[in-house]
């Protein structure tokens, strides 16, 4: 299924461009990943404001703007691009994608508008203590009381922006099955850790909860189905964060090659350096291809998102790992220094690379949903 980009979509990318190229560029990206909020408010501010990025892709009964998956990916990219550190990937691709696709007309009145106007932030904890993110190893515990209260009890790991977020929806396990649970993230019982991680531009926590009072969101019952959906979108919400930056490989070391002399002539006219670009350009639009086949499948023909979610998610992450390795390469020396922007995409690569699955996880889910391996007991 092809992705037909309407004047309103190149209007969006041009406009978001714009404000980024002058709102974050290089030194100020650099600005926010050491600073204690981890991110600038201001800039928040004018994107919920101002452009209406928060609720873009969110119902508009709610306080969005009735866009889609397509709308929210061309944000992720261009954001992607210039390595934001922001909280609206969390807030929006995870947090706002699960209660818009829950059905759950209470939630979604009571949490998204405030993530449409910029007010709320929040995330998704899904990954357990033992690293993985299958639906089936969630070990994690909701206890419904005598007051029909459920209580959330466990620990969750790599939480992006877990340490700072508003709303924490948290996937568990009740005797009925899997299911997702909404917790304040300043209720009583919940301990917050921020991680040590490879990539600064993202913050990571580990949360642990203790008896912490919670909401279920989405379907009663063994929700095994709904959560998947829920990790299918946020898989394909990164493959097309993932696309933008390897684009700024690509173009970056497109620039440099054309700029760098060596022997008298820009290194861009050796051919080990022409090749490398060649595959890189090769690899970031097949990436582009699957993440954008992908995002038009979420909103069209959601029967087919788990297919096209497991492509996008393995191909995007390794095209990603592979423009920002050889971007180091093909700038050399300076390439490798804390002042070039070159390691901070590898490390975004690198790192993101492991959220929701391995590439090899993928890949394996493909095989199992398309029928060329058997279906294993910990599928999730």
């Amino acid at each position: 299924m092809a992705v037909t980009f309407t004047e309103e979509h190149t209007a969006l990318r041009s406009t978001l461009r714009r404000l980024l190229t002058d709102k974050a560029p290089s030194e100020a990206v650099r600005r926010s990943m050491e600073s204690d909020e981890g991110h600038d408010p201001r800039l928040w501010r004018q994107m919920a404001d101002q452009l209406g990025l928060h609720g873009l892709s969110l119902p508009q009964e709610y306080g969005g703007f009735g866009g889609g998956p397509v709308e929210l990916g061309i944000v992720l990219e261009e954001l992607g691009r210039v390595l934001l550190p922001s909280p609206y990937f969390a807030t929006v691709a995870l947090a706002g994608q699960a209660l818009a696709a829950s059905g759950d007309d209470t939630a979604m009145a009571r949490w998204l508008p405030g993530i449409a106007d910029g007010s709320l932030t929040g995330t998704l904890a899904s990954a357990e203590e033992s690293g993985s993110w299958k639906i089936a190893d969630v070990a994690a515990e909701a206890v419904r009381g005598d007051t029909a209260v459920w209580r959330v009890s466990g620990t969750k790991m790599f939480v992006i922006d877990g340490h700072s977020a508003d709303l924490l929806l948290v996937v568990a396990r009740s005797d009925s099955g899997p299911g997702l649970f909404a917790v304040e993230g300043t209720a009583t019982g919940v301990s917050r850790t921020r991680l040590e991680t490879l990539d600064p531009t993202r913050r990571l926590a580990r949360v642990d909860f203790d008896g912490v009072p919670a909401v279920r969101v989405g379907p009663e019952g063994d929700a095994t189905a709904y959560l998947r959906t829920v990790t299918d979108l946020a898989a394909v919400a990164l493959a097309a964060e993932q696309v933008g930056g390897a684009q700024a490989c690509l173009d970056a070391s497109v620039e440099y090659a054309k700029t760098r002399v060596q022997f008298g002539r820009p290194i861009g006219s050796f051919q080990a350096i022409k090749h490398k670009c060649a595959d890189m350009l090769l690899k970031v639009e097949a990436a582009r291809s699957a993440a954008y086949h992908a995002l038009s499948v979420a909103g069209e023909t959601p029967g087919e998102l788990p297919v096209s979610a497991a492509i996008a998610a393995a191909y995007c992450a390794d095209a990603y790992t592979h423009a920002a390795k050889e971007n180091v390469q093909i700038h050399g020396g300076i390439g490798y220094t804390w002042e070039h922007d070159a390691h901070l995409h590898l490390k975004r690569a690198k790192s993101s690379e492991q959220l929701f699955g391995s590439p090899a996880t993928h890949r394996g889910r493909l095989a199992e949903l398309v029928g060329i391996a058997p279906a294993t007991a910990t599928k999730g």
